[in-house]
């Protein structure tokens, strides 16, 4: 749905997690998106913009709802966090041969 909107600050968004209450009636929907810090917000922003033509769209789709889910949309920042730590790691380099004999020295593994 989110690739059928004309909008084009949502044309970025993926769609990362949903999570739904036990009764139906409202769903968290996580976002990803590529960009700067502006431009993910803006794509959040978009989608709250969007909120009652997703939600009528979710209930045409799904004919078997009794209530279609009032829509939250969130930023997801995992994948970011991800890429962060990912790069900290990176960073480190790799285990140089005499700090590896020296942790098998103290009895570290």
């Amino acid at each position: 749905m989110v690739r059928e909107m004309k909008d084009p600050r949502v044309r970025l968004a993926s769609i990362s997690e949903v999570r739904v209450s036990p009764d139906l009636r409202s769903a968290k929907v996580m976002v990803s998106a590529i960009g700067t810090d502006a431009e993910r917000r803006a794509v959040v922003t978009g989608l709250r913009h969007a909120a009652g033509y997703l939600r009528s769209q979710l209930g045409t789709r799904l004919e078997n709802l009794k209530n279609v889910p009032h829509l939250e949309f969130e930023l997801d920042l995992s994948i970011e966090y991800s890429v962060r730590v990912n790069a900290l790691i990176a960073s480190l380099g790799p285990p140089t041969a005499t700090a590896a004999a020296e942790r098998l020295g103290s009895g570290q593994p």
